[in-house]
């Protein structure tokens, strides 16, 4: 080969090269997998454990709420619950023998109430009939009678209400009456443990919003812990290169201030698309389009939440 002609295959090859369009890039920031973890009472923060960035372990305490109040509240919901089950017991004993002794010694008395009135009548109709009394006085007795044998079939039926026991239904009402209060106090004693703020997860304390002697509403983030072994990108894959893009394939992960790319794969795509923010807007992304993606490192990186990252897919080389 003569130099002319190895001059002319070198430009050629350079000539092809500048014209090759580089690999697409997507923009993005790194990110961990966050907890939160909101306010269970709208209580003063009196205690807080850590501060923000501190490395911490599944039960460690972040921070204790004030306990006075919600604790009043179990306590008495623990008292209601015992009354609850005190009295289930009451209906499923019965009624006690001395009660049914004193419904057996009234039905004794209205009884002989009873046969002295029926007596007592039947003197009076005598007397009536010879018209020895007025006919007012064999009436009145004829309704003393009848008061009497009432008196008689109600006591009677108390008696045998006592002897029968309790009903079925009301032992069931007191059932579901035990059961309430029980669930009500398990719920008073729940958020009681809830005033220990405590990891529930290995992580990283990233924010803390609250200051001592705060008091948050309820379900205000109290802690947000940065968990996971590795971090992942977040970010916006425009819409010519989305068919391209697929979960668990494999991807570079540039991260700026970090030599060199970190390998990773696509966790997830969304499939409903979104606008584009600024700063993931490079190139001829004329469709401002995109969709949210998800790149996991493969492996651990002791690397901050929210740098700026650009993420190559692999076998993708342009992005129509």
């Amino acid at each position: 080969m003569n130099k002319p002609f190895a001059i002319a295959t070198a430009l050629a090859a350079l000539a092809v090269a500048g014209c090759s369009k580089p690999a697409p890039q997507v923009l993005g920031t790194l990110e961990w997998d966050r907890i939160t973890l909101p306010s269970p009472a709208a209580e003063r923060i009196v205690a807080i454990d850590v501060h923000e960035g501190q490395q911490v372990t599944a039960g460690t305490r972040l921070m204790q709420l004030e306990v006075t109040r919600t604790r009043a509240q179990a306590d008495a919901a623990q008292a209601q619950a015992r009354q609850s089950s005190e009295a289930l017991a009451e209906l499923r004993a019965g009624p006690r023998q001395e009660q049914i002794a004193q419904a057996r010694a009234s039905v004794a008395a209205v009884q002989a109430q009873a046969v002295d009135a029926r007596a007592a009548y039947a003197r009076l109709r005598t007397l009536g009939q010879r018209q020895l009394v007025a006919a007012a006085e064999v009436d009145r007795a004829r309704a003393a009678t009848g008061n009497a044998d009432g008196q008689l079939r109600a006591a009677q039926a108390a008696l045998d209400e006592l002897l029968h026991g309790t009903r079925s239904e009301r032992i069931q009402q007191g059932e579901a009456a035990a059961a309430a209060a029980q669930a009500q106090a398990a719920v008073q004693a729940a958020t009681l443990g809830k005033l220990d703020i405590t990891a529930p997860r290995d992580g990283r304390v990233d924010s803390l919003p609250y200051k001592l002697g705060d008091q948050a509403p309820v379900g205000s983030p109290l802690a947000i812990l940065l968990v996971g072994n590795v971090p992942y990108a977040r970010v916006y894959v425009p819409e010519p290169l989305r068919v391209h893009v697929k979960p668990g394939q494999a991807a570079q992960v540039f991260v700026d201030g970090h030599a060199g790319a970190l390998p990773g794969h696509v966790r997830m795509v969304r499939s409903e698309p979104v606008f584009t923010p600024y700063y993931a807007l490079s190139g001829d992304d004329a469709a401002r389009l995109s969709y949210l993606a998800e790149i996991v490192l493969d492996a651990p990186a002791g690397l901050p939440a929210g740098v700026p990252v650009r993420v190559e897919f692999a076998g993708v080389t342009h992005g129509r």
